[in-house]
């Protein structure tokens, strides 16, 4: 079926869906989803991810400082300049649509933080997966969980939002999260 739907890597798994062991989004269908009406414009969304992706950095910063391994410790700071990398570019395809340019500061003003990416809190991430702190392979995994989180929530919100390019955007912001979970596997390769 998905082959037939134009998807290029298409893997049957013995066993099917029941069998795979490897990273997936959980939580039920509607986790997340408060945090979008489906009626939000462009400049909405973009307020939206901002919040998201400030939340997941400031949770890494948390991490870090909680770190006790050096490498780890420098891992939750790279981790960190990825959200922030992320946020700048959320924040300039907000002037880009704006129809008045915001400085960063004032922009952050108007962005509540609700969440991390995905839709879960930090105690609920932790909860879940239990990470050890202080192994690069747990720190990795847990950041790909994250990211796998958020793209589901996005691929989800596309489908409820009825704006044409609101729903770009949240397009856009969720093929940048696979692009997250591309250099985040990298990385787990290079340990």
């Amino acid at each position: 079926m998905l082959a037939g739907k134009g998807f290029k890597k298409v893997f049957n798994v013995t066993g099917g869906i029941k069998a795979w062991h490897a990273e997936i989004a959980i939580g039920s269908q509607d986790l997340g989803m408060d945090l979008f009406s489906g009626k939000e414009e462009p400049l909405d969304v973009l307020k939206v991810a901002y919040s998201l992706e400030q939340g997941l950095r400031e949770f890494y910063l948390v991490m870090g400082k909680e770190a006790k391994n050096e490498k780890v410790k420098d891992l939750f700071a790279k981790l960190s300049e990825i959200e922030v990398k992320h946020q700048m570019s959320i924040y300039l395809a907000y002037n880009d649509i704006s129809d008045e340019e915001l400085s960063k500061d004032a922009f952050e003003k108007m962005v509540e933080i609700k969440a991390l990416e995905g839709g879960l809190s930090t105690r609920e991430y932790l909860d879940l997966f239990n990470p050890d702190l202080n192994s690069e392979i747990d720190v990795i995994s847990l950041a790909m969980s994250i990211e796998a989180q958020a793209l589901d929530l996005y691929q989800r919100v596309s489908s409820k939002v009825k704006n044409p390019q609101s729903r770009g955007i949240i397009n856009k912001i969720g093929d940048e999260e696979k692009v997250h979970l591309e250099s985040l596997g990298k990385l787990l390769d290079n340990l």
